[in-house]
């Protein structure tokens, strides 16, 4: 039986290897399960532990690589070649993956990128396949990504190049379109979204105009209502890039996960915006396990005052900014203060800067020993791994979605078209899950978080955040170090 062969095959390796993560002999099993049932699989692994389970998942693929189809992101990916094989190969295990574009021979696992995932699937060559998907709760965001279309200035001069017939007609559209978005702009550099009939009256145009140029043939593919549409402006150039994005990325690759058996590895973080959508295009879980946390994991100082102002009070702020003075006072380590409201934000780095000098950066890789690195929530989870372990986090405003993202607004929109809880189906879940990776490197350096957001205590959903921070002690008073 597979399970028991890798079972016996990873214990051998682990009496060479030091892994301080202990379930890898049980994830082996279940993968090997999995892979021997053919079943539809999640199996969700404690955040912070994603350096430890490479074992577990690669010797039962190593023992039955046929049909295998491992999705890896670009990050995934060079791990896999530069950590995981090298440490395989010194066990004497060479594993033998193919990254094509068509399908590989038997005795070969199959190694896609989400772009790949795509045309495979659409080609057809996935069926009867295995997919494996590590971080799949981030799989809705980067096909997403991946689909995305944009269309810049230099691709309108394409169109009319290709249509010389059609010339003044596209470039009067183009010039009234322009003149109305740079009107609608409420600040510099804005985005503006754009009207679902602007998109179906150039659709018309274009497709009345025979065969056009990438990315314009594209467009004549999508349908509006489940795409959100946003115009990018820039000011100075009086130019603006149009982007078009997928709401719902797995209802657009209907039977992408119906139609052959998955497992997904996911962060034990919250989870419920991956099950809402994987319920959403019917991929029932045949099995669903959750596998514990390290033993000696610290539980997280967390310092939340009560009665701390709301973030939309005229003195909030100011409270940021005395918190924070007080919080970066005597710390001797890196500090990352977060906050998605990029106004405020570069405000409050300017105040903390003046105080402070130049300690306090903005968005900076390369801070001082004891800096204090003003960011977003997105731009910390991207560049943590090029950062030291920070002494303690900042969070000004907990993490939730700004609705005057277009993307988010369109994607709000369809949930109140269909009379469904927006708030709690779609906002609440994506500040859940973004929680607990931005302080995975604060559990490795033992720090501190200080959340400085009234709604934590003052909102029935605030428990939820307190769960995701789990395991945690309360830290009622700030004392020198």
């Amino acid at each position: 039986m597979l399970e028991a062969r890798a079972h016996n095959q990873l214990k051998n390796i682990l009496k060479n290897i030091s892994c301080p993560w202990p379930h890898n002999l049980t994830l082996s099993r279940l993968v090997s399960q999995s892979l021997r049932r053919r079943d539809t699989s999640l199996i969700q692994i404690e955040i912070g532990n994603q350096d430890f389970w490479w074992l577990g998942l690669l010797i039962p693929l190593y023992l039955d690589p046929s049909r295998a189809v491992l999705v890896l992101s670009e990050k995934q990916h060079r791990r896999l070649l530069t950590v995981e094989l090298p440490l395989l190969k010194q066990q004497g295990l060479n594993l033998v993956f193919w990254d094509g574009t068509q399908p590989p021979s038997d005795g070969q696992i199959w190694v896609l990128d989400h772009v790949g995932l795509i045309n495979a699937f659409e080609q057809g060559f996935l069926q009867s396949r295995h997919l494996i998907i590590p971080e799949a709760e981030l799989l809705s965001e980067r096909l997403r990504d991946v689909l995305t279309l944009k269309i810049t200035s230099e691709d309108w001069e394409k169109l009319r190049r290709a249509h010389p017939s059609a010339d003044f007609a596209l470039m009067q559209f183009y010039e009234r379109l322009s003149r109305r978005l740079f009107a609608c702009a409420t600040r510099v550099d804005a985005q503006v979204r754009m009207d679902c009939s602007e998109i179906i009256a150039l659709r018309e145009l274009i497709a009345s105009l025979g065969p056009s140029p990438s990315p314009w043939s594209e467009l004549l593919k999508p349908k509006g209502e489940y795409w959100a549409s946003w115009a990018e402006l820039d000011h100075k150039t009086l130019k603006w890039t149009w982007h078009l994005k997928l709401l719902e990325p797995l209802q657009h690759l209907q039977g992408l996960l119906n139609d052959q058996p998955s497992l997904f590895l996911t962060g034990k973080g919250y989870n419920a915006l991956l099950l809402a959508q994987l319920e959403s295009i019917d991929c029932s879980l045949n099995i669903r396990v959750t596998l514990g946390e390290l033993p000696t994991q610290e539980p997280i100082p967390l310092f939340a005052p009560c009665s701390q102002p709301l973030p939309n009070t005229e003195f909030y702020a100011q409270y940021l900014l005395d918190q924070c003075r007080r919080l970066i006072f005597g710390i001797t380590q890196v500090t990352i203060l977060l906050l998605d409201d990029s106004q405020l934000l570069r405000k409050l780095t300017s105040e903390l800067a003046a105080e402070f000098g130049t300690r306090v950066v903005y968005e900076i890789t390369s801070p001082a020993s004891n800096g204090v690195i003003c960011c977003s929530w997105s731009w910390w989870l991207a560049h943590q791994d090029q950062l030291p372990a920070p002494a303690q986090l900042i969070v000004a405003m907990l993490p939730f979605p700004s609705m005057e993202e277009p993307l988010v607004a369109a994607r709000v929109e369809a949930l109140k078209r269909e009379g469904r809880d927006w708030f709690r189906e779609l906002l609440l879940p994506q500040a859940l899950s973004v929680l607990p990776q931005a302080i995975v490197p604060l559990r490795v350096n033992h720090g501190r978080i200080a959340i400085l957001d009234g709604r934590l205590r003052s909102r029935s959903w605030g428990k939820y955040f307190y769960k995701a921070l789990e395991p945690w002690i309360p830290l009622k008073r700030l004392l020198p170090n």
